[in-house]
């Protein structure tokens, strides 16, 4: 029987082929340059999953978990590999916290895109689920949000969500709201999708960061 933790990291992950993932940066860097700074991502993402010490971390991949990249991933940061099932992004979520909660008390979901997320983060999170709260997030610049926390997995914030659009951590808020829930929110963060993330990426060091392993 595995081992029962209090709480354990989901990263949500794309196998980085050329020409299918960040395509909104490869005008910028073309085809192989956006899958190898998409790579960086979800390697950095590992990395502070790993170094905040919350608990065990999942590695989620789609289309599988067989592409060359995960498994190298499975190797250097000792992370378990489980593939995303079928469905839009909410189904997909619900599916790993369904699965995660069955292993730990709480679990914290990220995406491998948001290099402003940090250990820190990660920590606060946790322990406001191991405060009590219902749920905690980190709202995204962009009106989504880069890390959500769940003790149980709850249908009512997935099913039929906007995804990808600007309302989605508001109708959120709204859904807890009529849950009565109890949530925590941590500082807004960004994520890496268009030319002007890029842009910033470099100019905050956050490339550079990512390059040698650490935060800036």
């Amino acid at each position: 029987m595995a081992e029962f933790n209090e709480t354990r990291v989901l990263i949500f992950a794309r196998a980085p082929v050329a020409g299918r993932v960040k395509t909104r940066l490869i005008p910028l860097l073309g085809d192989h340059g956006a899958a190898a700074l998409y790579r960086s991502l979800i390697e950095h993402a590992l990395t502070v999953a790993q170094e905040s010490g919350v608990g065990p971390v999942e590695l989620w991949c789609t289309p599988d978990t067989d592409d060359e990249f995960f498994a190298a991933c499975r190797e250097r940061y000792k992370v378990t590999l489980h593939r995303q099932p079928e469905g839009d992004l909410g189904a997909r979520m619900l599916n790993a916290f369904e699965a995660a909660l069955t292993r730990s008390r709480h679990a914290l979901l990220m995406g491998s895109d948001c290099p402003s997320l940090t250990t820190t983060d990660l920590r606060e999170a946790a322990g406001a689920l191991g405060d009590g709260h219902d749920a905690v997030f980190c709202p995204a610049e962009d009106g989504g949000y880069v890390l959500l926390g769940l003790s149980q997995a709850m249908p009512a914030l997935f099913d039929a969500m906007s995804w990808g659009t600007a309302t989605v951590m508001e109708e959120t808020r709204q859904r807890l709201r009529n849950l009565g829930w109890r949530w925590y929110e941590l500082g807004m963060r960004w994520d890496v999708d268009r030319p002007v993330d890029y842009q910033r990426l470099v100019r905050e060091g956050f490339l550079r960061a990512m390059d040698s392993g650490g935060e800036p």
